[in-house]
């Protein structure tokens, strides 16, 4: 059980300024920083709202990656929308791979592999022989 007196008050450091001791003036006590919200859509319409400290408009990113899909999301959705959503967004693992092998590395690894489980004798022969 948690005593209701306890120092531990659930919040984060850094989110106000002066919510418990510090080594900051005793004038900048309880002053909260100045905050915005901005909106973020993807190609496939999925919106990621994100909190900065109020900077000006060029300091913003004008990209971000998509929470929901990995895809690039804009603050304009028109232009999102207009994007390509694979371009330079999100790519599988299988994709990276084949990026780096071919089809015959791929065939040549399989192959070694499955002479390796052959001659450990993991499984029997007969299931890993080529058909």
């Amino acid at each position: 059980m948690v005593h209701p007196t306890s120092g531990f008050r659930g919040t984060r450091a850094g989110v106000t300024a002066g919510t418990g001791p510090s080594l900051q003036a005793d004038e900048d006590q309880g002053k909260t920083l100045p905050r915005v919200l901005v909106s973020y859509w993807c190609a496939k319409g999925h919106e990621t709202q994100l909190v900065f400290l109020k900077l000006p408009e060029d300091q913003l990113p004008a990209i971000w990656d998509c929470r929901r899909c990995g895809a690039v999301a804009a603050r304009d959705g028109e232009e999102a929308a207009g994007a390509d959503a694979m371009e330079d967004g999100y790519k599988s693992h299988l994709e990276y791979v084949k990026e780096r092998r071919s089809s015959q590395d791929a065939e040549d690894l399989l192959a070694g592999a499955l002479e390796r489980l052959r001659a450990r004798g993991v499984l029997p022969d007969e299931l890993l022989r080529d058909a």
